[in-house]
């Protein structure tokens, strides 16, 4: 017999834990971002432990019924897991040249190592969790953990980011938190003497036939609205450019690539229960309806940015809005394509973060029209960022162009009304993204800084995995996703 499902999920959640009270102690010294990559590698091994045990032996609930595994979060988890040991990987050669600059002390170079493996232990526990509540301060402490992490530089502009953040996505959260006193309100009802499991989210999907309709319907629009901020929603997105912008950059890259997944994650659970109450297509529609929404917004507000880190900031709440729209269209093809859409945005996203974070470096402005040349002035640097420009934008055959033809392919068959709006979309995006980014790769190079060491291992390796999603997708994986879209209905 193999290692109970208990035990699995101490490997995956216990590294994280440990190492954030290991590196709030010695997160200044020489060896903390060894011990950063160290805990986060852990991570991976264990979620890949855990993932294959529920693969081979189907969903399982465990720690009194508490956390629950099933293929729709150990994907998630296992997608977690893997970008947040590349961002330690990326980390590593980011900030030492931060501390050789002067930005960073030693103080906040602890803060950051600890904190970045808070978060990553948020993220789990959000994901795995059967507990609507725990999942509610899971997505909190997340966010009390990237609000330090935002204002690391300790500037002007990065503490206004950071409290942007902090009241944005706090009035957000307090927003989810009455949703899900809707929801216990709901489920006492219908559980009684059970109540004690009636945030359990497996006890309320069993009953969900059985809930006040006009309950969930309102619980739907605070959850949707609360755990919507944190997706970048529109128009609830403010904080999201602002928070990329002027945080560390693989701070960007796990709020990106880790934190809006989470979030949509946490939406979409939510989500399954008030289309079992209901029997209508209500939850959908408001998805459709803000996804549409915030495709627009993101794509029409590619071309006036300035900024490279908010430039794709913007372009993370147009995916997030794609993603949502599919997941709103409903069954098993378009939650398939969001899933797909999910696996490859976190991928290319975060990829292009650790791009844009050494050429940030190289150049020392984020300033776009600052950015010349790179491909003259290092070649690496300079494909890694073009080649991450294009995949995100949906050019063949990366993995984005094929969930997004998917999601395209489905709104023509159930709707049909909103394919032009999401053509003109995604076509304004491809036409201001590719022109900021050739500039930046293209023409005379500007002069860079010296000592800057670009980390090209983790880039590729996103991209890499982006073309093959794009190319082929393996059996296994696509039967992961076929389970992991059935659960969703």
């Amino acid at each position: 017999m193999g290692a109970s499902i208990e035990v699995l999920f101490a490997c995956v959640l216990g590294p994280s834990v440990i190492g954030a009270a290991v590196l709030g102690l010695i997160g200044d010294r020489r060896h903390a971002a060894e011990i950063n990559i160290a805990a986060s590698l852990l991570t991976l091994l264990g979620a890949a432990l855990l993932t294959a045990r529920v693969i081979g032996a189907g969903p399982a609930s465990f720690f009194g019924e508490q956390f629950f595994v099933d293929p729709l979060n150990v994907f998630l988890i296992a997608l977690t897991a893997f970008v947040g040991f590349t961002t330690a990987l990326f980390s590593r050669p980011y900030l030492r040249t931060e501390v050789e600059r002067g930005k960073l002390d030693g103080g906040r170079m602890r803060l950051y190592h600890s904190m970045f493996q808070a978060f990553m232990a948020a993220m789990l526990t959000a994901l795995a969790t059967n507990n609507l509540g725990i999942l509610w301060v899971s997505m909190e402490a997340a966010t009390l953990a990237t609000v330090l992490l935002v204002s690391l530089y300790r500037t002007p502009e990065s503490i206004e980011a950071a409290w942007k953040y902090f009241i944005l996505c706090g009035v957000g959260i307090a927003q989810a938190l009455f949703g899900v006193i809707l929801l216990y309100f709901a489920a006492e009802r219908v559980l009684g003497a059970e109540g004690s499991g009636a945030l359990l989210w497996t006890h309320l999907d069993a009953i969900k036939d059985q809930l006040e309709p006009t309950v969930l319907s309102i619980a739907f629009v605070f959850l949707l609205v609360g755990y919507g901020t944190k997706v970048g929603f529109a128009p609830l997105h403010n904080w999201l450019p602002d928070a990329h912008a002027e945080g560390p950059t693989p701070v960007s890259a796990v709020l990106s690539g880790l934190l809006l997944n989470v979030a949509l994650y946490a939406v979409l659970r939510c989500k399954t229960l008030v289309d079992g109450a209901l029997e209508t297509d209500f939850a959908g529609n408001l998805m459709m309806g803000f996804g549409l929404f915030t495709v627009l917004v993101g794509a029409f507000s590619l071309a006036r940015q300035k900024d490279i880190k908010r430039l794709f900031g913007y372009s993370s709440i147009e995916h997030m809005g794609l993603i949502g729209f599919a997941f709103g269209m409903g069954g098993p093809a378009a939650s398939f394509a969001g899933l797909l859409h999910m696996t490859v945005h976190s991928l290319v996203k975060s990829g292009i973060f650790f791009a844009v974070g050494h050429a940030v470096q190289k150049v020392g402005s984020a300033q776009i029209d600052d950015i010349r040349g790179l491909l003259r002035a290092s070649p690496l640097l300079g494909w890694s960022l073009m080649l991450g420009a294009l995949a995100i934008l949906g050019m063949p055959p990366f993995g984005v162009f094929a969930s997004e033809f998917l999601i395209l392919t489905t709104a023509m068959r159930e709707h049909a009304w909103a394919v032009p709006i999401l053509l003109v979309a995604l076509g304004v995006a491809f036409a201001a993204g590719l022109a900021k980014v050739q500039g930046m790769a293209q023409g005379d190079a500007v002069p860079v800084l010296p000592g800057v060491k670009p980390a090209s291992l983790p880039v590729f390796v996103h991209l890499g995995l982006a073309l093959l999603l794009g190319l082929w997708i393996p059996p296994e994986l696509a039967a992961w996703y076929h389970a992991a879209a059935q659960l969703l209905g």
